[in-house]
């Protein structure tokens, strides 16, 4: 499997990012996912989604991108974890 991006987002790139970051990049660690993450504000997903394979947003899509994008609420509330880390592992699959 070729390496992956993955851009991981808030509404300031801050707070609920890194949350969502450190939770996936375990994730992707346990799945022996090769994965670029990049921590980013919400407003620079349209501008950085060329060369990236998947957003994850923990606020909601302002627009629509180009790449798969899901908002990941879950992993914030944790409720429904295990169905985001579904859809995300399903979304980076060659």
């Amino acid at each position: 499997m070729a390496k992956k991006k993955v851009l991981v987002a808030c509404g300031a790139g801050i707070a609920t990012s890194t949350v969502v970051m450190n939770h996936v990049e375990n994730l992707f660690k346990e799945n022996n996912l090769d994965v670029d993450v990049e921590q980013i504000k919400i407003a620079e997903a349209k501008g950085k989604q060329e060369g990236a394979d998947l957003l994850i947003s923990t606020t909601i899509l302002p627009t629509t991108y180009s790449i798969p994008a899901i908002v990941a609420t879950a992993y914030i509330t944790g409720i429904g974890k295990d169905k985001i880390d579904a859809k995300v592992l399903e979304a980076l699959k060659d």
